[in-house]
């Protein structure tokens, strides 16, 4: 309804009354706007400076976790001959002074069983059940299988229907593989044509048998099996643990890649080598370390010149931040905290020990030759304070500020408090606004009537005493 009457205002009295209730409601409400709009674009800019300070603080501590991760920075394990033995660190081990010796002298194998004479993939072959179970096979002088113990845990195998659809060797060797009987079934396709391949898993325990219920309707299925009894399928390879000697002791395991046997390190077994000697030592990461301190530095540097310039006493728009300051404080505090609770004496335990200086500004520097005297005199320490002590220390300064109840989580939580307190204040000036606008509105179309009515009035006043001077 206000706006029907604003539309007329001035009408009778010839006042601009919708500019005077604009202006009015403007002097009003005007600088409590403006005020609200600079806290709001104030608040605007902590938040994006918080938010940056938390990603790179998260970052510092992601960025070291990273490297740690990727085993740069940790004493890594060599081979003498990769040919025949590849080695590895497992993730979060430590193997300095690691020295072994080792003989591959025969590989894990999978027993793999073929069918004969190459067929036709789509011709069909029978239906019936194959009964398929893993367990421990023994072999005469000829490779024959003369025994099998089943599994204890699948004593009856799985069992797969090859029914209409599926007795083609195509048929089958997804019947096979959809069972999940722990072997896997391939068509094996040259130019004679095609035959059924059957391979099981490393390890001597993962011999399998395979016997045959043929549908009487239907024969031709007992072409595969492969039993003590039945061995129409040709044998191709025989179920073997692998057979190593680590320092002359010989141990078997199922399968080529083995991480329990060396503390720490995974072996990788590429070829047999019986009589052969592979050794197996460490090599430290002596430059790789040097440069994730140098890269410590830097990263920490960058983080502090953001903080200083978002709590600069005149400029800053976090200069009243306790949660930075907070944050700054635990920071500095970082060069002379113990990152090698539990070393000896002469070993480094701080970030100072190892060369980093806090300078007067709150940035730090290296001393390079600190660093590598550190490094040559005690590798395997500075090795376990930045992949260990420097990664849980700043996991934990994270935790302190950002987690629950953190000083940035407390600064970030009141900021979204004000957030909340500025836009209620906005909405009241703006409910307000409107309030005043429709009563003066209102008021001034009440006023614009009644000076119509007056000049109306006088208008037929006028013409009456004209009406009457003239008659006279």
């Amino acid at each position: 309804m206000a706006d029907s009457i604003a539309v007329t205002l001035g009408a009778g009295s010839g006042i601009d009354t919708k500019s005077l209730v604009s202006s009015l409601v403007n002097a009003q409400f005007g600088p409590k706007t403006q005020a609200l709009t600079a806290k709001k674009d104030n608040l605007t800019a902590q938040i994006s400076a918080l938010s940056q300070l938390r990603s790179s603080l998260t970052g510092f501590s992601s960025a070291l976790t990273s490297l740690v991760s990727g085993g740069t920075t940790s004493t890594q394990p060599t081979t003498s001959d990769s040919s025949v033995l590849g080695v590895s660190l497992l993730p979060g081990a430590s193997i300095s002074g690691l020295s072994a010796n080792v003989e591959v002298k025969s590989l894990a194998q999978a027993q793999v069983v073929t069918t004969g004479t190459p067929v036709d993939k789509t011709a069909a072959v029978g239906k019936g059940t194959l009964t398929i179970k893993l367990g421990t096979a023994t072999y005469d002088a000829n490779n024959v299988m003369t025994g099998f113990t089943a599994k204890a845990s699948a004593p009856a195998g799985i069992q797969v229907t090859i029914g209409d659809g599926q007795n083609s060797l195509a048929g089958i060797a997804a019947a096979i593989n959809a069972a999940k009987a722990g072997v896997t079934a391939t068509v094996i396709t040259d130019s004679t044509g095609s035959r059924l391949s059957i391979k099981g898993a490393t390890g001597a325990d993962q011999a399998f048998t395979i016997d045959v219920a043929e549908d009487p309707t239907a024969p031709g299925l007992s072409s595969l099996a492969y039993n003590v009894g039945a061995q129409t399928l040709g044998l191709t390879r025989k179920a073997n643990d692998a057979l190593v000697a680590l320092d002359g002791v010989d141990v078997k395991r199922p399968n080529n890649s083995i991480s329990d046997l060396i503390p720490g390190v995974k072996l990788d077994l590429a070829k047999e080598a019986p009589g052969q000697t592979i050794a197996i030592n460490t090599t430290p990461p002596t430059a790789a370390l040097s440069q994730a301190v140098t890269d410590i530095v830097d990263t920490y540097n960058q983080l502090i010149a953001v903080a200083q310039t978002d709590t600069d006493a005149k400029s800053g728009v976090l200069r009243a931040d306790s949660g930075v300051k907070d944050m700054m404080r635990m920071l500095r505090e970082l060069t002379g905290a113990d990152l090698n609770p539990g070393a000896g004496t002469t070993e480094p335990h701080t970030l100072a020990e190892l060369g980093v200086k806090t300078n007067r500004d709150g940035t730090l520097t290296l001393d390079t030759t600190t660093l590598q005297n550190a490094l040559s005199k005690s590798g395997a320490a500075v090795e376990k304070m930045i992949n260990v002590g420097l990664g849980t220390a700043l996991r934990q300064i994270s935790l302190n500020l950002t987690g629950p109840g953190g000083s940035l989580t407390s600064s970030q939580s009141g900021y979204s408090r004000l957030q909340k307190s500025i836009a209620d204040d906005e909405a009241k000036i703006t409910a307000d606004s409107q309030a005043m606008t429709d009563r003066l509105t209102l008021q001034y179309a009440n006023m614009d009537a009644r000076v119509s009515a007056y000049k109306a009035t006088q208008s037929f006043l006028e013409q009456q005493i004209a009406a009457w001077t003239k008659s006279g």
